[in-house]
């Protein structure tokens, strides 16, 4: 690893089978520096992405990675620094400027019409290009299948997956004429074998000399991908690192002074009493298809039943269910003794269920106010936020500025909005409010999700000391690691059904992928895999022997 700030320029020209330092750079950006009123989001920022690479970014939340990547993209100016493009200094003034230098951006949320094709979703917008037939259509299977994307152009979006439309937004870059790809967090909803099919194509952009801006928290990942690591913390490139001499420990450390967390449970608090009880739960959508089919399960005080699934199988249903923001056509939900399947999402929350949502900002955020009164969201009648029949503001704010303190929420005040915090910043604050509360019940929906590793381990310890005192907790998750390490049981759900499950004791992430896309279902065992030579006894995948 190199802890330089500001690593050197270079523009030689690549020569064929030339490694990624010999390489000529797509990008450098140089003393980038981006202020806001109250912070420094950026400061004194140097990278420089080479051609045929894959540059991992990598850093805490609210580090700045995000404000960086903007200005790339054109989105926001710089107050300060230079950028330049295949060694001609630029300004961008708007993302078409971006654009037209060859620079495409892949963000987290995708951004396509899911009641058009792919074809069309990839055409909108750009019909300048290659018209909006049978031109557009060639062009769309050339890219496909020089990058192996196997994308279907006559496929309607809202039949697509989530890895497939992940390959939708990236041919839709390249059509565009990108040559330099910012992927921002790509791999935080896929399974282990779409992740794998992932870092084919970015191998295949690589090789045709393509630059690839890896944008993760996953850093075993990033060592596995990437080529060149820069790190940034607190706003400002800490140092550089080369995948082969860098382990995910030192990785961390340089990220957030602080080791790698892992997710295991090592004690067991499950109790005998039943908390939450689903029993036939269905749910329909409009012309009788079941988005929910006959759904039963049971957490336990003291349980946390980690569900498992690839996002769009039922698992949005079952917590509008469960929250009560939808209602089941059949079965029913019991929390503690009593039935809670006709209450409103009010009185569930005051008896206890806590919600950690999905979409932070559709369901867990009001963007445009301050943090204190996002600090109310949801416990509207329930203390420090109230007194008597009235808002306390005081109380809601001096509790804002302890949650601020204690989970570490990167802020120069509580009266800034919601929209000013990063995206994991502002998942610190909602699970904050919700630990808060002390639920009996939570529903944790990717409760780490774009957030760095020291906040993960914060988090991840929060949930295991309220399970501690008996807290029953629905865990969903795309990072398996962390669903198999936090919960005491584990199930799969798809196609609305509850279709398998297995031991987090001894199952491994890749066996619950495959359960995941309906390969295997029942119960799942875990198989050992033999050994690869005479004489190497290792089994990675072996999971520690705990006790749970």
């Amino acid at each position: 690893m190199n802890a330089s700030s500001s690593p050197p320029a270079d523009g030689t020209t690549p020569a064929p089978g030339a490694a990624p330092n010999d390489r000529a750079s797509a990008v450098e950006l140089a003393g980038i520096t981006k202020r806001f009123p109250g912070v420094v989001a950026n400061h004194d920022i140097h990278l420089t992405v080479r051609r045929g690479s894959v540059h991992a970014l990598v850093g805490e939340n609210g580090a700045g990675k995000s404000t960086l990547m903007k200005i790339l993209y054109g989105m926001q100016k710089p107050d300060e620094g230079t950028i330049t493009v295949d060694g001609t200094q630029t300004t961008f003034s708007s993302p078409a400027d971006a654009i037209a230098l060859g620079i495409g951006m892949v963000h987290q949320h995708f951004m396509l019409a899911d009641n058009l094709t792919v074809l069309e979703n990839i055409v909108l917008g750009a019909e300048k290009l290659h018209g909006i037939g049978a031109g557009a259509r060639r062009k769309v299977k050339e890219i496909s299948d020089r990058y192996g994307l196997g994308v279907r152009p006559d496929a309607l979006v809202e039949d697509l997956g989530v890895a497939d439309r992940q390959r939708v937004e990236i041919l839709k870059v390249l059509y565009r004429g990108a040559t330099t790809l910012i992927l921002d967090e790509p791999t935080a909803v896929l399974v282990p074998q779409e992740v794998d099919a992932l870092f084919d194509n970015l191998r295949e952009l690589k090789a045709e000399g393509l630059a690839v801006i890896f944008i993760s928290h996953k850093l075993g990942e990033v060592l596995s991908v990437a080529d060149e690591i820069t790190v940034i913390r607190r706003g400002t490139t800490v140092g550089t690192a080369v995948p082969a001499e860098t382990t995910p420990r030192q990785l961390a450390e340089l990220m957030v002074g602080s080791q790698l967390p892992t997710p295991e449970t090592s004690e067991s608090t499950v109790t005998d009493r039943a908390l939450l009880t689903v029993d036939s739960l269905k749910l329909l959508a409009e012309g009788g298809r079941p988005l929910l089919d006959d759904i039963s399960f049971t957490i336990r005080e003291g349980e946390v039943l980690g569900l498992a699934g690839v996002e769009g199988n039922g698992q949005t249903e079952l917590i509008e269910a469960l929250i009560g923001l939808k209602h089941a056509d059949s079965g029913t939900i019991t929390l503690g003794s009593e039935e809670i399947t006709s209450w409103a999402t009010r009185r569930r929350r005051e008896s206890g269920v806590g919600y950690i949502p999905e979409d932070r900002h559709r369901h867990g955020l009001l963007l445009e106010s301050p943090l204190w009164e996002n600090r109310i969201l949801g416990h509207v009648t329930e203390k420090p936020n109230t007194k008597g029949a009235f808002l306390d503001l005081k109380g809601a704010q001096a509790d804002t500025r302890r949650i601020v303190e204690e989970y570490d929420v990167r802020t120069p005040g509580i009266d800034v909005t919601a929209a000013s915090l990063s995206g994991g910043n502002q998942q610190k604050l909602i699970v904050g409010r919700e630990m808060s509360h002390n639920p009996r019940f939570l529903i944790a929906a990717h409760p780490t999700r774009g957030v760095d590793v020291g906040a993960q381990a914060q988090i991840w310890d929060q949930i295991r000391a309220a399970r501690r005192e008996g807290l029953a907790v629905l865990l969903i998750s795309a990072d398996l690691d962390e669903l198999i390490g936090l919960s005491d049981t584990l199930r799969v759900i798809y196609n609305g059904r509850l279709v398998a499950d297995a031991d987090p004791a001894t199952i491994t992430p890749e066996e619950l992928g495959s359960a995941m896309t309906g390969a295997a279902s029942g119960h799942l065992e875990h198989t050992e895999e033999p050994a690869a030579a005479a004489g190497d006894t290792t089994d990675q995948d072996a999971p520690e022997d705990e006790a749970r």
